[in-house]
C-alpha cells in the first residue's frame, strides 16, 4: 500500500511540473503570436487605409465604397503616404534609375545661346498683288485664262467681252464726231467716258475713224505676274467694277511670322533673321525685319513680325511654313530665371513642371509656372519657381504618368473635389 502510495505522488508530481515548465510556455507562444497577429492586423491597415478606384487612380478614399465617377467598387491602394504632403508622391531608386530621370536646379543668369526661335509662314507679298477688274458690264464672251497659277504677261489678252453699255458709247461717239465742231464740249465727253472704261486712244480714234462699231472688246493684263484667283468662267455675266482675276508678281514673297505679345520689346525694324523652311533644310536664307504690326490678333495674342525675301528663282510658295531666328535678343530684366524647355508640359493654358521636393529622396510634385520668351533651348520663367529650385528635366513624363497613377495632381489632373462627386454620385 505504501508503495503505490509513492508512485502516486511521483505522478502528481510530474504533472505539476509540465504544467510549471511546458503551460508558461505555450501561454507566452500564444501571446507571441496573438501579437503577431494584431501586428500583422494593423500592418494591414496601414497599406490598406487608402481604397481607390482601378479605372479612376486619381480617387481616394479613407474607406471602401464604390468610385463615385464610375460606381465600380474601391479596391486597397497599396499607396504608403509616409507622411507626404497631399500633392506629393514617392518614386522608389529602382523607377527613378530605369525611367533615366535627370534633375536640375534652376539658376539665375544670361543664356549664351541668346536667340529666339520664331514660327511663320511664306505670303503672298501683298504690295505686289494686283485685281483685273471690269469697267464696263457684259458677258465674257472668251476667257483665256484656264487656270489658278498661270503664268501671265504686261498687256498679254486676258478675256474677250461683250458690252450692249460699250455698244451704245461706241455710237454716241460716231454721232459726236460729226459735231465736234459745233458741240465741241459734247465730243470730249464722249471720248472721255470711253477713257474711262480704259479704251486706249488708239481703239478711240479707230472707232471714230472707221465709222463701224465693235461687238467685243479685250481686256489685257495691267502687270505680269501669276493668277492667284480666278473669280470668273467663260460666258459669265459682269457688272461694273466687278473683280475677274488676282494677278501676283511672286519675285519676292513675304514671311510673317508669329511673336507673343510679352516678346514684343524684343524686336525693331532692321533686325537680321535668318529663315529656314522645311522644303530646303539645308539653306539658310537672310533677310531683315521690315514690319512689325501695330495690332495685336486678339485670339492667339500674338503680333505679325514680317520680313521680305527675293523669290526671282521661285523657290519659295505662297503658304509655306518656315522657322525664323533672331540671334542677340535677351529680356532687359537683370536678372534671368530660366528652365530647360525639356522640363515643361504644356496642357491647353497651363505649363507645368516637377519639382523634386525633397533633395535626398525621390519625392516630387507637379507645379504651374508662367513661363515669358524662349531663348534657345530654354524658357524665362516669370512665376512659379524660384532660384535653387530642383525640378525633372528628363523623364517628364514618366514622372506625370506616376503622378496620374498616384492620384496626385498631374498635366491632365488638376485635382478633384471627391466630395462634391459623391454628392453628385448619390
Amino acid at each position: 500500500m505504501k508503495k503505490y502510495i509513492i508512485y502516486s505522488g511521483i505522478l502528481v508530481l510530474g504533472f505539476i511540473l509540465s504544467w510549471l515548465l511546458f503551460g508558461i510556455s505555450l501561454t507566452n507562444e500564444s501571446e507571441h503570436n496573438h501579437s503577431l497577429i494584431n501586428e500583422s492586423e494593423h500592418n494591414h491597415s496601414l497599406t490598406s487605409e487608402m481604397w481607390t478606384c482601378s479605372m479612376h487612380p486619381q480617387i481616394m478614399q479613407s474607406e471602401a465604397g464604390v468610385c463615385p465617377i464610375c460606381g465600380m467598387d474601391l479596391i486597397p491602394s497599396e499607396i504608403i503616404t509616409d507622411g507626404l504632403a497631399e500633392d506629393q508622391f514617392k518614386l522608389t531608386e529602382n523607377a527613378v534609375a530605369l525611367a533615366n530621370i535627370i534633375t536640375t536646379k534652376v539658376g539665375e543668369g544670361n543664356i549664351l545661346d541668346n536667340f529666339i526661335k520664331l514660327s511663320g509662314k511664306i505670303t503672298e507679298n501683298e504690295k505686289a498683288n494686283v485685281v483685273e477688274v471690269s469697267y464696263f458690264s457684259g458677258r465674257i464672251e472668251q476667257l483665256y485664262v484656264s487656270f489658278t497659277g498661270e503664268k501671265v504677261s504686261k498687256g498679254q489678252l486676258l478675256a474677250i467681252i461683250y458690252s450692249p453699255e460699250l455698244y451704245l458709247a461706241q455710237q454716241e461717239l460716231i454721232s459726236a464726231a460729226s459735231l465736234k465742231e459745233s458741240q465741241p464740249n459734247l465730243y470730249k465727253a464722249v471720248r472721255s467716258k470711253l477713257k474711262l472704261w480704259k479704251l486706249s486712244d488708239k481703239q478711240i480714234n479707230e472707232i471714230e475713224t472707221t465709222g463701224k462699231v465693235k461687238d467685243n472688246f479685250p481686256l489685257y493684263s495691267s502687270v505680269s505676274g501669276t493668277v492667284t484667283d480666278k473669280l470668273v468662267e467663260q460666258g459669265d455675266y459682269i457688272k461694273q467694277g466687278q473683280q475677274l482675276l488676282k494677278i501676283n508678281d511672286l519675285n519676292t514673297v513675304w514671311v510673317n511670322l508669329d511673336i507673343y505679345e510679352n516678346q514684343i520689346e524684343l524686336f525693331k525694324i532692321g533686325q537680321e533673321i535668318s529663315i529656314k523652311t522645311n522644303a530646303y533644310p539645308n539653306e539658310v536664307f537672310k533677310g531683315k525685319v521690315s514690319f512689325i504690326d501695330p495690332v495685336i490678333d486678339t485670339p492667339t495674342r500674338t503680333v505679325k513680325l514680317r520680313t521680305v525675301l527675293n523669290n526671282t528663282n521661285n523657290k519659295f510658295k505662297p503658304g509655306m511654313f518656315v522657322e525664323g531666328k533672331i540671334v542677340g535678343v535677351l529680356s532687359k530684366k537683370v536678372q534671368l530665371l530660366s528652365i530647360p524647355s525639356t522640363s515643361v508640359l504644356w496642357t491647353g493654358e497651363r505649363s507645368v513642371v516637377y519639382l523634386k521636393s525633397n533633395p535626398n529622396e525621390p519625392i516630387f510634385e507637379m507645379r504651374e509656372v508662367k513661363l515669358g520668351n524662349k531663348i534657345g533651348e530654354n524658357y524665362e520663367v516669370l512665376s512659379g519657381l524660384q532660384n535653387g529650385d530642383e525640378i525633372v528635366t528628363n523623364g517628364t513624363f514618366t514622372i506625370d504618368a506616376a503622378a496620374q497613377m498616384q492620384g496626385k495632381k498631374s498635366m491632365m489632373n488638376k485635382g478633384l473635389d471627391i466630395s462634391s462627386l459623391e454628392d453628385d454620385y448619390q
